[in-house]
């Protein structure tokens, strides 16, 4: 006589997913060190230890890849894919993003994974003296290695005749060059004119008088504007770094921002733009993080956020009615001299600069488009590193009507590339639609959002966005939920209607 013992399936199935859990958590804790190691090496990290630093990175890079490519994960996965019809829709796209990581990474061979991370740690480095020293040539065979190490990853992908749209879903899932082509075409046909009728206005703001400014107060005032849009200091902190970034994630959220005695709205608008980042960051549903429920929806929804507080917010009449008064009362001298009318015209300047980081909100987007033909035409082939200099340079003057003056102030500008961030760009211009068709549906519901502004209140804007954004954590990719909250598809349409309302009310009279 024998007797079995019955195994209960949905005990298997909240075991299977329980140990899913955990696995992805710890993955996470690895990612969030190597992202704390970053953050240190562009803050405080001293001259002499990049070496040493590059192999710290190779060391977590290699833990972070074998946790993430376990054979055991690949089992829990396929256990809990042949129960899927026991699993809860949240559980649901929690393994389907999960299956998504796994497959990415078991086609990643470790010692390409050790690689790559060195060599985007000493491309940093190489990049920041190279800046320094206006030296693209120097410069080049790093950028030429991140290129084909960029080109190795796609093939081991599947992506080998695609490969910039592999770049692109590293920071985009489900988006494409062509998609995002299509976007971008439209937006230029439109925005291009408009820039130019723009730059041709006799209307021009004050700029040149705001100089002068104690970079004391300018900590002071910036560290009471975030905290006023909601930024939790006790979660986060903002420090000092060559170019402004965000990172981190839940409980601790690092922000760096620059200051420049003589450009004190540039510091303020950068660190209001990461402010987006990290309001975004701890908005993501704490008990769910390294898990799609929370996990961002992709960079471009990032970009969002960031370009939503740091744009339709802090540009707006209605902030600076609120901030305007604390603001003359920390630089009184330098602000003596400017009306309020000045200062909002000031605070909404377009003068087209080669730099993308201090660029207004109309050129901002040729910014973009500039650098997402550069990186098409890069990984097409048809354009070599080495002429990298001159196509950039033809491409300013054809979009943004200048050239830069050297390449500190053209291709050695920006530090993505040094690290390998191929196909993170477009996610800005992208970013700035979405913000825009965001915006619309929030005057929508809230008409009198620009007074909620005027009285220092940011409450309801953060919790409708922690609501609709931030909770739905990556359930969705950029184009689903940007249709789930809108209610539209992605159009560049809300972006040039926000810009025509409000510049070419200033400059267009």
């Amino acid at each position: 006589m024998t007797s079995s013992i019955s195994v209960d399936p949905s005990a298997q199935i909240d075991a299977a997913y329980a140990e899913l859990i955990a696995h992805l958590k710890r993955s996470y804790t690895l990612d969030s060190v190597a992202g704390l190691l970053g953050w240190d090496e562009q803050v405080n990290l001293p001259p002499g230890a990049a070496g040493q630093r590059a192999e710290q990175h190779s060391v977590l890079a290699d833990l972070a890849h074998a946790q993430a490519s376990a054979p055991r994960l690949g089992e829990l996965l396929a256990a809990l894919e042949a129960g899927s019809g026991r699993l809860s829709p949240d559980q649901g796209a929690v393994v389907r993003q999960a299956r998504r990581d796994y497959d990415r990474a078991t086609k990643l061979p470790a010692d390409f994974v050790r690689e790559k991370a060195v060599q985007g740690s000493r491309g940093y480095h190489a990049w920041a003296k190279a800046r320094a020293e206006n030296d693209f040539a120097g410069y080049a065979p790093v950028l030429q290695k991140n290129l084909e190490l960029a080109r190795r990853e796609a093939a081991y992908l599947g992506s080998g005749d695609a490969p910039y749209d592999a770049m692109i879903d590293n920071h985009d899932p489900g988006l494409t060059a062509a998609a995002i082509e299509r976007l971008f075409t439209e937006l230029k046909k439109e925005l291009v004119p408009f820039a130019r009728a723009i730059a041709a206005s006799p209307v021009r703001a004050k700029a040149d008088a705001l100089r002068g400014f104690p970079l004391a107060e300018q900590r002071s005032f910036l560290r009471e504007v975030t905290e006023r849009l909601g930024f939790d200091y006790r979660r986060g902190r903002i420090d000092v770094s060559l170019h402004p970034f965000c990172s981190g994630g839940g409980d601790d959220v690092r922000m760096t921002t620059r200051f420049n005695v003589d450009e004190p709205l540039d510091s303020l608008f950068g660190s209001i733009h990461e402010t987006g980042h990290g309001l975004y960051e701890q908005g993501l549903p704490s008990a769910h993080l390294g898990t799609a429920l929370g996990t961002h929806a992709g960079m471009a929804v990032h970009e969002s956020q960031s370009r939503l507080w740091e744009n339709q917010v802090a540009r707006s009449r209605g902030f600076w009615k609120f901030f305007e008064p604390r603001f003359r009362t920390l630089f009184p001298a330098q602000t003596a001299a400017v009306t309020s009318e000045e200062l909002y015209l000031t605070v909404n300047s377009v003068a087209p600069t080669p730099i993308r980081v201090e660029a207004d909100e109309i050129t901002y987007n040729l910014h973009v488009i500039l650098r997402f033909e550069i990186e098409r035409r890069l990984f097409a082939g048809t354009l070599a590193v080495e002429d990298l200099p001159a196509a950039w340079n033809e491409l300013s003057q054809e979009l943004l009507n200048l050239s830069p003056a050297s390449d500190r102030e053209g291709v050695l500008q920006d530090v993505h590339w040094s690290g390998g961030a191929f196909g993170y760009f477009p996610s800005y211009a992208l970013g700035n639609m979405i913000a825009a068709q965001l915006w619309y549906r929030v005057l929508s519901l809230r008409p009198g959002i620009e007074e909620d502004c005027a009285r220092g209140d940011f409450t309801w804007l953060l919790g409708w966005l922690r609501e609709n954004i931030h909770a739905q954590g990556r359930r969705l990719d950029a184009l689903s939920l940007v249709r789930q909250v809108t209610g539209e598809e992605l159009s560049p349409a809300p972006l040039m209607r926000y810009l025509r309302e409000r510049y070419g009310k200033l400059y267009l009279k």
